[in-house]
Order: C-alpha cells, then sequence, then structure tokens
C-alpha cells in the first residue's frame, strides 16, 4: 500500500499527516501504521500520526495516534499544523474554521500573507477541565487538583491537574533546567492515580506574563512541544496565583514559543506557528 504523507511539525511537535479527504486507510491497521511511520531507523520518524479527515460536525476532522500506537484525545500543535494544511490544501476556503477532535471541536483563525501561505494559527481551545474524575484522577469526585502533594518514586511533589480533553499534571520548579524530566516523566505518566495516563509538564513561572516549560508526553516520552500542555500549564499557573487570568502569556517550549490566554469566559487562547517539513509517499 502506498500512502502519500505530509510531515510538519509545530515548534518541534512532528507528527506524519495523512489527508483522509483523498486517502483510505483501513481502521484495523492505523495503530500499526502510527508505530512504523513513526519509527525514525526503519519508517519516516515523528512524535505519531495524524488523520485528517471529513466530518459531518465541523470543517475538518482529525485524529491523533501516539508513536507507541495509542490515540491521543487532543493535540495543541497538531491542531495548528491541521489547519495550516486545510488552508493550504484548500480543503477549507475561510480563514476562520472548525477542528473537530476526539475531545471537542475548536474554532481555529490563520493568518496568511500575501502569497497565500499560512504563517500564525490561532486556535480556541476551549475551557479547561478541572474536576479530578473528569481528568481522570483517583481522589474524591467533585474535588479540584491544586498544589496536591504527590508523591512519586522518593520525592513528593506539588502538583496541579487539568484536562484540555486530555489529561495533564503540573510541577511548579525553581529552575527548568533541573526539572526531573526524565526520571520522574515516565513514571508519573503510567501511575495508578491517572487510569488514563497522564502528560507531565514542569514548569518554571518567570513572571506573570512569561512561564517555561518541559514536557513528557503520555505515549510519546520527551517531545519539544505541546499545545495543550501550554495551555494547562498556564490554567496551573493562574490557579496558584502565579499569573492572572486575561492576560496573554508567554509559555517558552524547547521548540519554541505559544501566546496563551485564559480568557474571562473561561476559554483558552492558544496562538503560534506550524511548518511544512516534507512530502512523499510511504510504502506500507
Amino acid at each position: 500500500m502506498k500512502i502519500p504523507f505530509t510531515k510538519m511539525h509545530g515548534l518541534g511537535n512532528n507528527y506524519i499527516y495523512i489527508d483522509l479527504f483523498h486517502t483510505v486507510l483501513p481502521e484495523e491497521r492505523l495503530s500499526e501504521l502510527a508505530i512504523n511511520m513513526s519509527n525514525p531507523n526503519t519508517g519516516i520518524g515523528s512524535d505519531g500520526m495524524i488523520l485528517i479527515h471529513p466530518t459531518e460536525n465541523a470543517d475538518v476532522g482529525m485524529r491523533i495516534f501516539n508513536k507507541d500506537g495509542s490515540e491521543g484525545m487532543n493535540c495543541g500543535n497538531g491542531l495548528r499544523c491541521t489547519a495550516k494544511y486545510a488552508y493550504e490544501t484548500g480543503i477549507v476556503d475561510r480563514q476562520e474554521f472548525t477542528i473537530q477532535t476526539k475531545a471537542n471541536i475548536v474554532q481555529a483563525i490563520v493568518q496568511v500573507n500575501d502569497e497565500g501561505k499560512v504563517e500564525e494559527i490561532t486556535i480556541d481551545m476551549g475551557a479547561p477541565i478541572l474536576q479530578r474524575e473528569q481528568i481522570p484522577m483517583l481522589g474524591e469526585a467533585g474535588t479540584t487538583v491544586i498544589n496536591e502533594p504527590f508523591q512519586v518514586a522518593d520525592t513528593t511533589l506539588r502538583v496541579t491537574a487539568v484536562s484540555m480533553g486530555n489529561p495533564h499534571v503540573i510541577t511548579m520548579v525553581d529552575a527548568i533546567d533541573h526539572a526531573p524530566l526524565t526520571t520522574l516523566g515516565p513514571i508519573i505518566e503510567k501511575d495508578e492515580r491517572f487510569p488514563k495516563g497522564v502528560n507531565t509538564e514542569f514548569i518554571e513561572v518567570v513572571s506573570d506574563e512569561e512561564i517555561h516549560f518541559r514536557v513528557w508526553e503520555r505515549g510519546s516520552g520527551i517531545t519539544e512541544a505541546c499545545g495543550t500542555g501550554a495551555c494547562a500549564a498556564v490554567v496551573a499557573a493562574t490557579l496558584n496565583n502565579r499569573v492572572k487570568k486575561g492576560k496573554k502569556v508567554v509559555v517558552h517550549l524547547a521548540g519554541g514559543d505559544l501566546i496563551i490566554e485564559w480568557k474571562q469566559d473561561g476559554h483558552i487562547w492558544m496562538t503560534g506557528g506550524a511548518e511544512t517539513i516534507a512530502s512523499g509517499i510511504y510504502h506500507a
């Protein structure tokens, strides 16, 4: 089977995109394809595979598969790349349109240059989910997890848990370069208190307008960026009184910067770029 693909990245968080408006893939092979295509030695190499597909409920649909074959619910960097691809390939012909993920339907706004290329994308990521059982995280239903002690290995962290359609647990540190990302990230990801796994973020709040951020992503490990994680980080910092709601915050990810604003109406807006790396044919 020959599969046309486009490889794109949002701040270094790279996925293989397959256009199901023009290509048909068997459902039973999707996890296997994500694993094989993501392999940097025998495949293309990526953080996973994203399918751009028709849907009755929005202008464009998006499904995310991590490089371990698991299916994700949402991906901020993937949304920006999908928006860029959909506009530049003519799937949509408007600069404002909707994208459906397994988590929700979001609004996308693309900024286009004189040559018709998308330079920047803003996504309405919706409102964060804060109730423990909806994240999901074990514990007393109806409660929130804000600066809560969390014992892992021989360390006690203080964590805040947020869902952006996918689960995140955020720890604030004094210096981002000393965050225990590689040691604790994989342990927290599979901690039994998170029945569906969790994305693990460490953040250093520099000011009420600036945050340093690193992430261990569920199903992918260390990545250069995580858009939903950046949104969750700003929510966590706000809930811990380190930044102010309604103010734009620059989040410095390993791959670059995102601008995140948790507006007074409860919705979180994410603004950043997306880039096309290469297109080709994958032989499955």
